[in-house]
């Protein structure tokens, strides 16, 4: 069953626009390049929030073997290098979601 890997992050107002471009240029490509994900979305989270703009990053991963798998093997140096560029600038938490069945129109 597939797994979605939620990651929700919110970003100092000054860096979000450097963050973004971050996400965009360099850690999601680098996530999939792991070869454990076959999709991801980065989506703004709308509303107003104080001193902080939010994102949700989806990934999508065929089993949550394979997710286990991107926790154990690249997960700490991917984590890592984003801690190390924004550091205190981001508040993140993750969620896990199984997925039971997709629709499309």
């Amino acid at each position: 069953m597939q797994v979605i890997y939620n990651v929700t992050v919110s970003v100092d107002v000054d860096r979000a626009d450097e963050w973004l471009t971050y996400m965009k240029d360099r850690h999601i490509p680098d996530m999939m390049k792991t070869g454990q994900f076959i999709e991801a979305k980065i989506s703004k989270v709308l509303g107003h929030e104080e001193g902080g703009t939010t994102y949700a990053i989806q990934y999508l991963c065929e089993s949550m073997e394979v997710y286990e798998n991107y926790q154990s093997e690249f997960a700490p140096a991917l984590q890592a290098d984003h801690m190390n560029k924004f550091g205190s600038c981001t508040a993140a938490f993750r969620t896990l979601l199984q997925v039971h069945q997709g629709f499309k129109v």
